[in-house]
């Protein structure tokens, strides 16, 4: 099996990365901040949360020193103005996140945001101190029609071209394969492992040292029983998880996945 380098591996620190979607209370979020106070957590494995944005304060409070971060599932482009409904980059600041995704599956087919709005989104995170997480895939019918490794270049180049290869020192990069997203159908670990792979590779055609520093998560029915596996792999630095991040005990599973697959890396 091909292994990172001592270099990659030091900097690609792995992200376990929560999305509760339009889904949540005050009372679920009480209870996952205590279980998560409560946890052993591994200070090497990177907790992220992206809750809806109205419960961003509640978890701010409930997650306070633990080293966890929090982020917004949206963010809109202009910094503030007459956007009925809309978040601003540093609105999302002021309520405690500090990463946002941008392009996600569902806002790219459910709310038609084009390569360009989700560029103009990862642009405008920047620029308000936000760190995005820029999710990339390809549908089903793409990958069948042989398309998907240019769905995601065509992706990936419209938000990072005119970035500059150091956006991704404050970014990361979700691949989730829409028809596994939600469906209970996630990718095997070697179908994960190759596209992680060529995104590596296409970075890495701008920048080498960059594309081997970022970290690249895998999305797409992430869960306690397929994380070992996945984290296992040299270019998956970690998950974009969805349903099973909504209990604290599947999502701290997940969690000790990666911490052991990183224990595991560091050893070989």
């Amino acid at each position: 099996m091909q292994l990172r380098s001592e270099t990659s591996l030091a900097a690609r620190r792995p992200i376990v990365a929560g999305n509760w979607k339009m889904l949540g209370s005050r009372e679920r979020v009480r209870r996952f901040c205590a279980a998560l106070r409560e946890a052993p957590l591994d200070a090497e494995v990177q907790l992220l949360i992206f809750p809806p944005v109205g419960y961003l304060a509640g978890f701010a409070a409930g997650l306070s020193g633990l080293g966890a971060q929090l982020g917004a599932q949206n963010l809109h482009e202009a910094a503030e103005g007459a956007y009925t409904g809309e978040t601003s980059g540093a609105m999302i600041r002021d309520l405690g996140g500090r990463w946002v995704l941008v392009g996600h599956s569902e806002r790219r087919a459910g709310c038609g945001e084009s390569d360009q709005a989700v560029a103009a989104k990862f642009a405008a995170a920047l620029q308000a101190g936000l760190s995005p997480l820029l999710c990339v895939g390809e549908t089903l019918a793409q990958r069948e029609a042989g398309e998907a490794d240019a769905v995601v270049a065509r992706q990936l180049g419209a938000a990072l071209n005119g970035q500059g290869a150091g956006a991704l020192d404050r970014a990361a990069i979700a691949y989730e394969p829409v028809w596994a997203i939600g469906t209970g159908r996630a990718a095997t670990p070697e179908q994960a492992q190759e596209m992680h792979a060529f995104i590596r590779a296409a970075l890495g055609r701008a920048d080498e040292a960059q594309a081997q520093s970022a970290r690249i998560l895998y999305g797409g029915s992430v869960k306690p029983e397929n994380a070992a596996q996945l984290f296992a792999q040299p270019d998956i630095d970690g998950g974009l998880v969805g349903g099973a991040s909504l209990e604290a005990g599947s999502f701290l599973a997940i969690a000790a996945a990666a911490s052991q697959a990183r224990r595991e890396e560091s050893t070989t």
